[in-house]
């Protein structure tokens, strides 16, 4: 325990804020073939799917995301008749995204997505029925970096793509997103999608969605899929889903229209990030600083040892370790130098000590 204090001066103490961002690809492969389905769980509530990088049951498998789809109370799935598979889930799911991602209304009641995230009362502008990506914590880390987001995906069925026709595939981004993105959400700043860099914003290139950068949670809706929907199996309740994407909204569960989006999903990249928030201590210890030891073996019968028993010559310490105290003198924080460091009355040393979290 240190005998000898000295203070930080206001000078002696500063603070940066670091980013850090990984490079994430999610390949369609994953998502959909390499492990057979062995990498995606289902659960007997049936309100969303998840999906790992390895087969789940593995120790070593990753949970990287979840899908889930939902559509309005106002939506004309809601009002259609016939068939609704899981309504009352697929509203609820919604009702819930809607509740956290969105402001209230004047009322207080929820309000849908709205396409170009303004507040209005334009119904018409709406995202009344959507799917959701929820990419976990271990992804995303602190956030998503802005403009950085590119979803590859297949807009048709995908019956035709492994016949080897062709087949719409957008590339659906946070284009332009570093210095045009929305703050007027509760669960922070995001973005809105389109399917190309062009015209951003304008009537030719609507948004199809969003992405919200701190939640990690993409939202777009479902008319991005033209007529059919699925993969190429049959409409049965342990089958993905084969049909029209209108017909699945209802008539499918919630299981068979995530593993239907799963198959339409080509590659996912994004970069995360990692904010490293950094205090660094400039520990300055001047020439007649900490010249002296506190160790009992630097004295013997009152002469200091390292002098070699010449009383003229200047005392002299050898700094290993750096401690950090409390106002009421209780260590907090050790440093340690690589190697040890002579200080004398001949010499100064200021040692940068820097606290990361």
């Amino acid at each position: 325990m240190a005998n000898t204090f000295k203070t930080f001066l206001p000078e002696d103490i500063a603070t940066t804020r670091t980013l850090l961002h990984e490079a994430i690809p999610i390949t369609g492969t994953i998502v959909s073939g390499t492990y057979e389905d062995l990498n995606i769980k289902n659960f007997t509530h049936a309100m969303f799917q998840s999906v790992y990088d390895y087969p789940f049951l593995s120790s070593s498998a990753n949970h990287i995301f979840d899908i889930t789809w939902g559509y309005s109370v106002n939506s004309p799935q809601s009002a259609s008749t016939g068939l609704k598979v899981q309504q009352d889930k697929k509203i609820n799911i919604y009702n819930q995204m809607a509740l956290v991602l969105n402001e209230l209304d004047i009322s207080g009641n929820i309000r849908d997505f709205d396409r170009d995230g303004e507040i209005d009362v334009d119904i018409d502008d709406d995202m009344q029925s959507v799917f959701f990506l929820n990419f976990t914590r271990l992804l995303m880390k602190d956030e998503i970096k802005k403009n950085s987001f590119r979803m590859t995906i297949f807009t048709g069925s995908t019956v035709p793509v492994k016949l080897g026709a062709v087949a719409l595939q957008p590339v659906i981004g946070d284009y332009g997103a570093t210095t045009n993105y929305k703050i007027n959400s509760p669960a922070g700043e995001y973005g809105l999608l389109f399917t190309s860099s062009l015209f951003t914003g304008h009537a030719t290139n609507p948004p199809v969605g969003h992405l919200y950068y701190q939640a990690g949670i993409a939202v777009i809706t479902s008319s991005i899929f033209t007529n059919q929907f699925g993969d190429n199996a049959a409409a049965v309740a342990s089958e993905p889903w084969i049909g029209s994407i209108g017909e699945a909204l209802t008539g499918a569960t919630i299981p068979q229209l995530a593993d239907g989006l799963r198959f339409t999903i080509d590659n996912i990249q994004f970069n995360n990030t990692t904010e490293l928030n950094s205090t660094i201590y400039f520990c300055r210890a001047h020439n007649t600083d900490f010249n002296y030891s506190s160790n009992p073996t630097y004295l013997s019968s009152s002469q200091i040892v390292v002098k070699n028993n010449n009383p003229m010559a200047n005392p002299v310490s050898y700094m290993t370790t750096v401690g950090l105290y409390s106002p009421d003198n209780e260590l907090m924080a050790v440093a340690k130098v690589s190697e040890p460091l002579k200080k004398s009355p001949a010499n100064e040393l200021t040692l940068r000590v820097r606290l990361d979290y």
